[in-house]
């Protein structure tokens, strides 16, 4: 009887170990979103297909990316997010229980020779991969004893073990909840990484209040207040509490990559306060931050409260200027204050990798915002007034204008 032949990956050719030298890291992330495509794609005609690519490519990635430059964090975010969205096919896959184990083995071993590590979030998902209460049950007792003796009362018993979510992932896809909080009572330091799933343990429980308490006592040295912050307003949240999950946790919990995403987000999730309020308490609790939130209140309609922020304290030049262009003619006065704003921080010598071009565009909507809002001499003396007040950036501004400030 002929054998079929095996599948020919073709991430598979290009993850060979060593395969990206340390100036690669573009190339690698290319490739590793290119290697997640071709899984995913097989997967849907052959889940059992996608799933064996998937253990392949867990497999192959660190080795192969282990020259990298990942100081930058792209091609660790890349793995990451790959991780995320290969172990479900794993754990979908109508795999026997000889297969299953068989890749469990594998994965286990790709762990284990992880030395960058570039895969170091595959244990957090263990319990997930075992599918089943007594495979996990079956790995929480093989990881249980190097975990115990990691946590050692003895500082000098103690080391970091690999496994350690592993096994709390398996305790908690166990049902083993009062196992896995008794455990966690060993750890010397409450990390969050690890206390998390004790939280997630008495969230199964059906234990909130406890859940609640238990993630407000967590938290390491170099633990992140925000990951903290997220768990406890979810609990809140879905617990009904909506007006003290805000009070207590919101603005912490949903800090984004700006101020202005930051304060949408808060606005779609808590929409039953006015958008104005929720601005005011996210600029209290940025204190010397106020004009970085200029955007959140200029994209609320809040055009009075925005220059006033602007006004407050830095506000990107650039930022103020792309204000006062594109509501020249819907809002005259506020584009010529937002304009204003801009001069008045490039003449403070405010603003990155500035040019004259930057000064001429805040210049000239500046004057067509006044010319609109039919000030313009008033607005040219204002403007004249701000360059020769002096500041680190008056000399700059003045020689990109020249003459147009005669």
């Amino acid at each position: 009887m002929k054998k079929t032949p095996a599948h020919k990956w073709l991430f598979s050719t290009r993850f060979r170990r060593q395969a990206y030298a340390w100036h690669s890291s573009s190339l690698a992330v290319q490739r590793v979103k290119e290697a997640v495509r071709e899984i995913r794609n097989a997967a849907v005609k052959d889940p059992l297909l996608g799933a064996e690519g998937a253990v392949l490519f867990l497999e192959k990635v660190s080795p192969a990316l282990e020259q990298v430059d990942s100081s930058s964090g792209a091609i660790g975010s890349a793995v990451n997010q790959a991780i995320e969205g290969l172990v479900p096919l794993i754990v979908a896959a109508p795999a026997d229980d000889h297969l299953r184990d068989r890749w469990l083995k594998r994965l286990d071993a790709a762990i284990e020779a992880d030395e960058v590590p570039y895969i170091e979030l595959l244990p957090d998902y263990w319990g997930e991969l075992c599918v089943t209460v007594e495979r996990a049950s079956y790995w929480a007792d093989e990881f249980i004893g190097i975990v115990r003796l990691s946590w050692s009362p003895d500082p000098k018993m103690r080391g970091f073990f690999k496994f350690t979510s592993a096994c709390l992932s398996s305790l908690h896809s166990a049902g083993r909840y009062e196992e896995l909080l008794s455990l966690l009572e060993q750890e010397p330091h409450k990390m969050w990484h690890y206390r998390r799933w004790g939280v997630k343990a008495l969230l199964s429980m059906k234990k909130k209040v406890e859940a609640l308490r238990y993630a407000e006592n967590s938290g390491a040295l170099n633990d992140s207040p925000v990951a903290i912050a997220r768990t406890c307003e979810e609990i809140l949240l879905s617990s009904g509490l909506v007006e003290e999950a805000y009070r207590r946790y919101a603005l912490m919990a949903n800090q984004s990559t700006t101020y202005l995403n930051t304060f949408r987000t808060l606005v779609r999730k808590y929409s039953q306060k006015r958008p104005e309020a929720i601005l005011q308490d996210l600029v209290i609790s940025t204190p010397g931050n106020e004009g970085k939130w200029f955007a959140a209140a200029k994209s609320a309609g809040l055009y009075g409260t925005a220059i006033e922020l602007a006004n407050q304290s830095p506000c990107d030049p650039k930022t103020l200027t792309r204000a006062s262009i594109e509501l020249a003619t819907k809002e005259p006065r506020f584009a010529l204050e937002a304009g204003l704003a801009a001069l008045r921080w490039l003449v403070e010598g405010y603003g990155y990798e500035i040019t004259g071009l930057d000064v001429w565009k805040a210049f000239e909507s500046t004057l067509k915002a006044a010319e609109l809002a039919g000030c313009r001499p008033g607005t040219l003396e204002r403007i004249r007034r701000l360059v020769g007040g002096g500041g680190a950036g008056a000399k700059f501004v003045a020689e990109a204008l020249g003459s147009r400030l005669a």
